[in-house]
């Protein structure tokens, strides 16, 4: 997983400072105590040298955070701050602004010390003040308000920080492509060139030069001991070793070149494989990519591969899917593919088993089939439009019913139960523009996803 690293910035005034230095003390052990809360949530804190409150110290931080790389910025009014000060440092950073509107104490009304209280709590108009230019500047921020030990302030601010972190993993992701694009796949297809300039992703390209590298590092003991720790984690029922090995050959294969380009997710085109030299599709490897906290997405969609793997990055039960086959009667949807998923979600113990295959000349292979296990989910799907791009998000239910081995034991499988009929959740889905390949998240909230999207300036549909 990524860690999450923030900057942290408090606003101050220097008029204050002038009157009374002593005015701030309360204030800095209230944004102290803050800070402990945040990092409790498994976030680093970048904090600013200095309690901003002049031009000059705010462009100091904002430095220092662009210079860490830093998710998000945290800002804190610990009183009003002049908004023209601090103005030109937010508009300068990189990472999202999420304000953190709250003050030291709960009750007001009737706490001791009213005079007090006050300059201790009046932190709110400043925020106002620097949020009217942020807006007027068409600068985006993000919002969290509410008293950090009365609400669930904290937890939201975590949350934000996560979806940033995404959002960052997603603008530095490095995605391979094996064999190209699934010729007359349409809904997917971006040019690298506009992944690059409008994700910030970059794409890699396995050539059949490096395919034959990779193949010939590939040792009899590496497949030997790749075999065996399936044998440990899967339930292996493969009859065709030749076949199995060869397979665990291309897995490893792509494995090395991964590692070797820095990638961090990848997909796979079983349709060309023979003519980049891949001796066998390794759809295990596909699945084993996924369990290492790698994204994939099949076909030769870059798009959703490199989704799936930002989103691992802040949320590790991440797999790539597919809507395949609904259940009118049962008001339910197979989730499925061609033997891609990732056993960190399996309902029981994965299956290898033989794959027949006859869609190029590489002949069979072997696959891993899994069961996505009963729970709740968010299915994310993430499409480009003509000069924009739409995220659509839905929570949905995956059902622990309908998983008898039958004849589905050598497929992957889930049963999706959405949040409305079916009829009108497909109805909603593919008039936002979805396309047919998307990722299933479990553990995230849905506003976390729906901030990720707009951290990454997506235009984003939720069906509710």
């Amino acid at each position: 997983m990524k860690k999450i690293r923030v900057g942290y910035l408090p606003l101050y005034i220097k008029l204050y400072d002038d009157a009374d230095p002593h005015w701030r003390d309360p204030m800095v052990s209230c944004m102290n105590t803050l800070i402990a809360m945040v990092e409790s949530q498994g976030i680093e804190v970048v904090r600013a040298d200095e309690v901003c409150r002049v031009k000059a110290e705010f462009d100091r931080a904002a430095k220092k955070f662009n210079d860490a790389g830093v998710d998000a910025v945290i800002t804190q009014h610990l009183a009003y701050s002049p908004s023209l000060e601090s103005i030109d440092a937010l508009l300068s950073l990189d990472a999202p602004i999420v304000v953190f509107d709250t003050t030291p104490d709960y009750r007001l009304i009737a706490a001791a010390g009213y005079k007090d209280c006050i300059m201790d709590n009046h932190g709110i108009h400043g925020v106002q003040d620097m949020c009217s230019l942020l807006k007027r500047h068409r600068k985006p921020y993000y919002l969290c308000v509410g008293h950090a030990l009365h609400s669930e302030v904290v937890a939201e601010l975590a949350g934000l920080c996560r979806a940033a972190a995404a959002r960052s993993a997603y603008r530095t992701a490095r995605v391979g492509s094996v064999g190209g694009s699934f010729t007359g796949m349409g809904d997917f297809l971006i040019s690298d060139e506009r992944y690059r300039r409008d994700i910030g992703a970059e794409v890699r390209r396995m050539t059949p030069e490096a395919v034959q590298t990779y193949l010939a590092e590939v040792t009899e003991a590496e497949i030997d001991a790749e075999l065996a720790y399936d044998r440990s984690h899967y339930n292996v029922e493969v009859r065709q070793e030749t076949e199995y090995r060869a397979a665990a050959r291309s897995g490893l294969a792509v494995r090395k070149w991964m590692a070797a380009e820095g990638l961090t997710a990848c997909t796979v085109n079983f349709l060309t494989l023979d003519e980049c030299g891949l001796p066998k599709m390794p759809f295990v490897e596909c699945c084993k990519i996924m369990e290492r906290g790698l994204g994939y997405a099949g076909e030769g969609d870059v798009l959703t591969a490199g989704l799936v793997g930002a989103l691992m990055q802040v949320y590790p039960d991440t797999a790539f899917t597919e809507m395949f086959c609904p259940d009118w009667e049962q008001d339910v949807i197979l989730l499925s593919h061609m033997g891609e998923s990732n056993p960190r979600l399996a309902r029981w113990k994965p299956i290898v088993a033989d794959a027949p295959f006859n869609y190029n000349s590489c002949g069979d292979t072997v696959a891993l089939y899994t069961c996505f296990r009963p729970g709740r989910a968010v299915y994310v799907n993430l499409a480009p439009m003509e000069d924009r791009f739409t995220l659509i998000l839905s929570e949905v239910e995956l059902l622990d019913a309908g998983l008898e081995r039958g004849v589905y034991r050598y497929a992957t499988q889930g049963w999706m139960k959405p949040c409305k009929p079916l009829p009108r959740f497909l109805k909603e889905y593919s008039l936002a523009g979805g396309t047919h390949h998307s990722a299933l998240v479990y553990g995230a909230a849905l506003a976390e996803l729906e901030a990720f999207g707009r951290m990454m300036g997506f235009d984003v549909t939720v069906i509710r």
